[in-house]
């Protein structure tokens, strides 16, 4: 029986066997690597990469396609909304028993395009736990994800995600790849987490670049300005630019700033 795409699930799935191939190649799963798949849909992806690992993990919101992807031995299938997923007790429960050590992830996806954001403000959390990540999402996310600054396409996502992640964007991939077709192009991006990053408060970096970017057009004395002066921050920081200016280098050192000045 052919499952019906449902809207309310964002799903679209995937159908051009060149496409996916090439996905494959890209994340380049080897035998015995803990990997998670999250909405593996119809198993487009999933079949291929449960042939070259052995075993995955999928993690599937749709009870009628769980039910479907439990019917193949080489998968472990979580049903349940992956925003709920402790991915850091994940890595726990499929590292093997011998290792000291937690295994790390690979985490791979075709994420739902209206909740694609949060799942990656989710997956922030847990980057310490996680190898890579390989996701297909709209192409227009990607751009802001990868952009760089002084353009139009460098926003909040772009900084928090870099704060975290080296990126690359490694595909297109058109509509007519998918069953059914989405109205917007697609595109598959490697994030690899920094192996040392920044140390900031998450929820302050982010509360500051919001501020930053909500009037993005405005010089951010408009906004970030006003924002400092309430947090009676001393140091410097130019505020003679506007957001988009501005690099990530210096959003996190100014974060690093107010922290070390609240302590």
């Amino acid at each position: 029986m052919k499952h019906i795409a449902r809207k309310r699930f964002g799903q679209h799935f995937l159908a051009d066997v060149g496409v996916i191939e090439a996905i494959v190649d890209a994340i380049a799963p080897r035998p015995g690597q803990a990997m998670v798949e999250i909405g593996p849909g119809l198993a487009a992806l999933t079949q291929p990469l449960a042939e070259r690992l052995g075993h995955l993990t999928v993690i599937e919101l749709d009870r009628d396609l769980a039910l479907r992807l439990r019917e193949r031995p080489q998968l472990t299938v979580i049903e349940s909304d992956v925003l709920k997923v402790d991915f850091a007790a994940l890595a726990q429960s499929m590292s093997p028993a011998r290792d000291a050590e937690t295994q790390k992830l690979r985490v791979v996806g075709n994420l739902p395009y209206n909740i694609s954001t949060p799942i990656l403000f989710h997956l922030l959390d847990f980057a310490d736990v996680i190898e890579d990540q390989h996701f297909m999402l709209q192409k227009e996310v990607v751009d802001r994800m990868v952009a760089s600054p002084c353009s139009s396409d460098y926003g909040r996502l772009s900084v928090m995600l870099q704060w975290r992640y080296a990126m690359e964007n490694v595909l297109f991939v058109p509509p007519e790849s998918f069953d059914p077709p989405p109205r917007v192009d697609s595109a598959v991006v490697r994030m690899v987490p920094h192996p040392r990053p920044v140390a900031v408060n998450s929820l302050l970096l982010s509360e500051l670049v919001r501020v930053a970017f909500s009037q993005r057009r405005k010089l951010l004395r408009h906004t970030l300005g006003k924002w400092l002066q309430e947090k009676a921050f001393a140091g410097e920081f130019d505020v003679q630019r506007r957001a988009e200016e501005v690099p990530v280098t210096d959003y996190l050192a100014l974060a690093g700033q107010i922290k070390d000045a609240a302590s």
